[in-house]
């Protein structure tokens, strides 16, 4: 019986558990819908301004810093883009391991490098193990919005421009005071985990700043096209103002709507990752309320079948006794 009791209780304490990843597999599915819309809605934008930028960079002669190497770079910025919650499988442990070996690969190359997080989980992972964090921003891994990724959007962007040798404000209050100046840093690199589809989502490293070479810094030679259709009837534009004042004043909105792109990328990465890994726990709860419904009704047979062997037993003995009459 107790053996039965056991068993019983077992399998409604699984039965608990499952309603739960149930739950949460239906709220992950919800949600990945609404990333991908936002995904989508953003992706014009996205089209418009990288062909504006690079109608700009062709025609400027202006040699911004965030369009070259450092001369001299010692300092890396890496951004680990982890999530606030867990349930998600693997999905944080593979950013994790993606930033070790780009921490790794940096450091073999000379450079100092000050990590940044965002997601409660990179926090707790990086404080349990005592790792440095100077920077970290929590609380909209599932549904970034605009306002919510200002201060990191900033501070990656402002720690750039003032370089190793400068310093910029400080916009997560980790490590040191919200109005303490802190250095700056040569480059920016982003870990995250990108969206491929429903099953698939893979951990990925983002060189942010100096922009990786997709702009034209070249002027355009006779015959070359900077867009991928040649045949595009607004190739000759004329700005104003001019294309370098023009294009100073947008490569930080260029680069931080890049970097809320991959906000938005990850919120749909981690809702698929946590639907997936629910669905995984729902599936084997339910196969182990069946093999422990099997086991149990094993179990009540042995017991029924004991009960009818000792009943037939006690009455065979009273039968040889004599004392059945």
């Amino acid at each position: 019986m107790a053996n039965l009791r056991e068993l019983r209780d077992r399998i409604r304490s699984v039965n608990s558990t499952k309603k739960i990843t149930k739950a949460q597999e239906l709220i992950a599915t919800s949600r990945i819908t609404k990333a991908q819309a936002r995904v989508e809605a953003s992706q014009p934008y996205a089209n418009e301004i990288h062909s504006v930028m690079e109608r700009l960079a062709s025609a400027s002669s202006l040699d911004h810093p965030m369009l070259r190497e450092r001369e001299g770079a010692r300092r890396a910025a890496v951004l680990v883009v982890t999530s606030d919650r867990g349930m998600a499988g693997g999905y944080n442990y593979n950013v994790f391991k993606k930033a070790a070996e780009l921490t790794r690969m940096l450091e073999d190359n000379g450079y100092e490098v000050v990590r940044y997080v965002t997601g409660n989980k990179g926090v707790g992972y990086y404080r349990f193990r005592e790792q440095p964090v100077a920077g970290a921003w929590t609380g909209f891994s599932q549904d970034p919005s605009w306002k919510e990724t200002h201060d990191v959007r900033r501070h990656m962007i402002d720690g750039f421009i003032a370089g190793s040798n400068g310093t910029t404000k400080h916009r997560a209050g980790l490590n040191a005071s919200e109005h303490e100046d802190v250095q700056g840093f040569d480059t920016v690199h982003v870990v995250y985990t990108e969206f491929e589809s429903m099953l698939t989502q893979t951990a990925v490293v983002h060189q942010l700043l100096p922009i990786e070479p997709v702009i034209h810094t070249e002027p355009i030679q006779q015959g070359e096209d900077i867009l991928s259709d040649a045949g595009d009837p607004h190739a000759d534009v004329d700005f104003e103002p001019d294309a370098d004042t023009l294009l100073e004043a947008l490569l930080p909105q260029y680069v931080s709507r890049s970097l809320f792109a991959i906000f938005l990328e990850a919120a749909a990465a981690e809702s698929a990752s946590r639907r997936t890994a629910m669905k995984s726990a729902t599936d084997n709860a339910t196969e182990l309320v069946k093999d422990l419904s099997r086991v149990a009704n094993q179990a009540r047979q042995a017991q029924i079948t004991q009960e009818i062997t000792e009943i037939v037993g006690g009455a065979g003995a009273l039968a040889e006794s004599g004392e059945s009459d």
